[in-house]
């Protein structure tokens, strides 16, 4: 039986580091406890990608890229992110500004 595959992807720029964000302990929790509330978790390989001191604001960075090519080549069933600021570096500002938060 093929194992169901969730990529848990942690990010945390230098910016975040000085400010209230989680750290990579705290989101890799969080994440870890989530997946294993999933229907799918007992069979399932969890795999880690961490970028750490990396700025979201592009997918220049060494864990994304890696998250990204196993994606292309199917190798990933599901990815995880504590919030989808990790994936596309938008914070709270940026999302007030664009109408999106209040």
């Amino acid at each position: 039986m093929k194992k169901y595959v969730i990529a848990l992807y942690i990010r945390l720029s230098l910016e975040d580091f000085k400010t209230d964000s989680l750290s990579i302990s705290s989101q890799r929790m969080i994440l870890q406890e989530h997946a294993a509330g999933l229907e799918e978790y007992g069979n399932a390989e969890l795999m880690e990608f961490v970028d750490n001191g990396y700025s979201g604001a592009n997918f220049e960075r060494p864990a994304v890229q890696e998250l990204l090519d196993l994606v292309r080549a199917n190798r990933i069933d599901c990815i995880m992110v504590k919030d989808y600021c990790a994936i596309i570096g938008l914070n709270q500002k940026d999302l007030e500004n664009q109408g999106i938060l209040a």
